[in-house]
């Protein structure tokens, strides 16, 4: 018996090789085959689409980097708006004035961010604002002028102490759910007017079809599968016009599970990567060779047999993990006369302490913010 199994093992290990090679070849021979940059992939996909939703990695500098260059790009495909989920409504007119302007105006720039999120210290976000307004100088007049839209709403975070509730909740974010409010202004914005939009966001806000998973007492077999966010909601309401593109990053590995953060697809992404040199690339999942690689991440929980392209409609590699880095701090964003609108109104202090003085809040600015650190901890054990 014991020489059968070995036997059998001996058969089955090279076949399971075999099929990870051939996965990875099939894939680097579609790579080939359908050569397209970052920025033709968007362009191809808003032939198709009105609204894609770009799915971030919060304080990545290259992502923002490619994002500030595809403004141009969106103009010449008839794209005039880029959403962003950090940026309040309210100060929307203010933003469209900043962009329009004949100067640009740096400090308000970070006030608008900072009256978002006074936590927000990473320029790459407010870099998009210049690149807007610097893009909008080069057209003539009479042209129609590129926009940012923000999504969000100054929350009241000042109250906020201890576990949230439904009662504190309701006071943090007293304009009801942040989900469908942002629904509502793409549909009041896009939708209505016929207009399309590249909206960057982070990855559970950008979800269309694929439902996250979270254990659920009552829930079948313990989970439940949300499909609230904010990209369900337009996919749920508008299928033909929505498309998800995931930018490359790790992913959450599952509970009580080291690493805490995994290669994409078991790793196979970065293989076939490296394979093809780490170009840049942009490329679909729906029924391709890259869709089909299966993956065992947290985002699995709860599914038989997943695969990426049960995940996103398309996928966007810049650079390998190990490659990617913090975006720059602004060292003007935080400053003694906003010191203390700062503290009082941080952002999810049960996530990150209320800093105690403005060293603190620099400190835990510069920690967030150092990807390289946090991603070190890929695939490490």
């Amino acid at each position: 018996m014991f020489k059968k199994n070995i036997l059998l093992l001996l058969i089955l290990f090279p076949l399971c090789i075999f099929s990870q090679s051939d996965e990875i070849e099939k894939s680097v021979q579609y790579l080939s085959n359908n050569k397209n940059t970052p920025e033709e992939y968007i362009a191809s996909k808003f032939a198709q689409k009105d609204i894609i939703l770009l799915s971030e990695e919060h304080r990545v500098k290259e992502n923002l980097q490619f994002v500030k260059s595809l403004i141009p790009v969106l103009y010449q495909n008839k794209v005039y708006n880029l959403g962003m989920e950090f940026g309040a409504s309210e100060n929307q007119a203010q933003l469209d004035s900043l962009i329009s302007a004949p100067e640009y105006n740096k400090d308000l720039a970070r006030k608008l961010m900072f009256n978002y999120n006074s936590g927000w210290a990473f320029k790459g976000y407010t870099d998009l604002y210049e690149a807007a307004w610097s893009f909008n100088r080069s057209l003539p007049k009479s042209s129609k002028k590129f926009r940012i839209l923000n999504l969000s709403y100054r929350y009241d975070w000042s109250s906020f102490s201890g576990q949230r509730t439904s009662e504190k909740m309701k006071k943090v974010f007293y304009k009801g759910n942040t989900e469908t409010y942002r629904f509502s202004i793409v549909e009041k914005e896009i939708v209505t007017k016929r207009e399309k939009i590249l909206i960057l966001t982070g990855d559970v806000h950008a979800f269309t079809k694929y439902k996250f998973p979270v254990y659920d007492f009552l829930g079948t077999d313990f989970i439940r599968f949300e499909d609230g966010y904010f990209g369900n909601q337009l996919y749920a309401k508008y299928p033909r016009l929505v498309y998800s593109v995931l930018l490359h990053k790790p992913f959450s590995n599952r509970p009580d599970t080291k690493p805490n953060l995994i290669s994409p697809a078991d790793g196979k992404i970065e293989i076939i990567m490296e394979k093809i040199n780490n170009t840049p690339v942009g490329f679909d999942l729906a029924d391709t060779p890259l869709g089909k690689l299966k993956d065992n991440s947290y985002y699995s929980m709860g599914y038989q047999d997943f695969t990426l392209e049960n995940f996103y409609d398309g996928y966007i590699f810049l650079a390998p993990i190990n490659k990617l880095s913090g975006c720059d701090i602004d060292p003007k964003f935080l400053t003694a006369s906003n010191w203390n609108e700062a503290q009082e109104n941080v952002a999810d202090p049960d996530w990150r302490p209320r800093p105690k003085n403005m060293e603190e809040y620099w400190k835990q600015i510069r920690e967030y913010g150092d990807i390289a650190k946090k991603y070190g901890e890929v695939d490490k054990y």
